[in-house]
């Protein structure tokens, strides 16, 4: 990789625009002959020496050429520094690693079913107080802050889609509390948190990040300044080896490059249909921040530089919705999210799922298909 102040390097970070960073940065020196890409490195330790500083790498778990052309990328579209897990909820419990037993930790009330999971099960384990909060309403957060040792924030939730004030809470919590913030949905095209004081952001690359449903990866994003933090996190993947794997991290870095056409792709998408999906007749609620009904539509339009391409519909009963996924052709009835194609899911089919999620809700996971396509799609399964 290019180091600051050679003149082959790239301008720096605060030069470039997210979308330049995403395909300008994790690359090799731009020497003659040089690959244009980082390449994948299949090794599990590395040549030594004898003289302090030299072949500091040491072993393949504690890093990999792959990984750190794919870490430089995401850090500098986050504005700060990333390390890379085996898939996201690793990366998560990388990041719940930091509380401390008998801790207090802030949880929204509609989060991703996997971390909701983790911390109630960590909790009883490690005798944690969890107070749990809706993330839309600012001031009941700052409210449950006080005197936490964490506050874990989502924004937009999985998969309500509500919109929490990340600016906002970002600054009244800083230098108080650790606050961990998923960005999984925005990406960091759509929010950089770390911008407003938050101390952690965490990616499920699986989702738009690798963008192409064929890779787990997770992310941990901290300040540059935060050396204390990002040594602790960088300490405890050692430890527990959940670490990425090369190919999946040159697949996920591949992906990335592509990242800023495929979102707008799928938000312009996202936005034509929402507006339709209001109208139907067989829907109860939308939940697209896009909407100006939307509860979220104000903060989102005020702190996001876009409304995504996730939206969630409410039918009647678990039994309208199953006949949707059950109808559709072009749409895949699937668990995931963020890829080039478009999927849907009533997510209360998990056992696991938050009972706050109505049995009739479908999230929808916009892709980049043509958006007529999409629309006829639905509407004749809807019909």
């Amino acid at each position: 990789m290019t180091t600051p102040g050679d003149p082959a390097a790239p301008p720096a970070h605060a030069t470039l625009r997210p979308e330049t960073l995403a395909v300008s940065q994790g690359r090799p020196r731009p020497d003659v002959d040089a690959p244009m890409n980082a390449p994948v490195v299949f090794t599990s330790t590395y040549v030594g020496a004898l003289e302090p500083g030299h072949g500091d790498r040491g072993y393949g778990r504690y890093t990999n050429p792959t990984w750190v052309a794919l870490e430089e990328t995401i850090g500098a579209l986050e504005g700060g520094r990333a390390l890379t897990y085996a898939s996201g909820m690793a990366a998560a419990h990388a990041a719940l690693e930091l509380m401390p037993s008998r801790g207090v930790l802030v949880l929204p009330d509609n989060c991703y079913l996997g971390v909701a999971a983790a911390v109630h099960d960590r909790a009883a384990r490690q005798d944690w107080t969890v107070r749990q909060v809706d993330v839309a309403d600012t001031a009941a957060v700052l409210r449950a802050a006080e005197g936490a040792d964490m506050v874990w924030l989502e924004s937009p939730t999985n998969p309500l889609i509500e919109v929490a004030d990340l600016p906002a809470l970002g600054v009244a919590l800083a230098g108080r509390v650790t606050t961990v913030v998923d960005n999984t949905f925005a990406t960091p095209l759509l929010q950089q948190p770390l911008s407003s004081g938050v101390d952690i952001v965490l990616h499920s690359a699986t989702k738009f990040l690798a963008g192409h449903s064929d890779v787990l990866l997770g992310a941990l994003v901290v300040a540059d300044g935060d050396a204390e933090r990002f040594a602790e996190l960088d300490r405890i993947r050692r430890s527990y080896g959940a670490i990425p794997g090369p190919m999946e991290a040159f697949l996920a870095l591949r992906g990335i490059r592509t990242l800023a056409l495929r979102l707008e792709r799928a938000q312009a998408n996202a936005g034509v249909l929402a507006e339709r999906l209001a109208a139907h007749p067989a829907i109860d609620l939308v939940r697209y921040p896009g909407l100006q009904s939307d509860p979220g539509h104000d903060v989102a339009r005020r702190t996001m530089s876009g409304f995504g391409s996730l939206i969630s519909i409410d039918l009647p009963d678990a039994a309208a919705a199953n006949r949707l996924v059950q109808a559709v052709r072009l749409w895949v009835h699937t668990t995931s999210l963020g890829g080039v194609e478009s999927t849907l899911e009533r997510r209360r089919r998990w056992a696991g799922e938050l009972p706050s999620v109505p049995e009739g809700l479908v999230r929808l996971s916009v892709g980049i298909e043509h958006v007529e396509d999409l629309w006829a799609d639905l509407d004749q399964a809807l019909s």
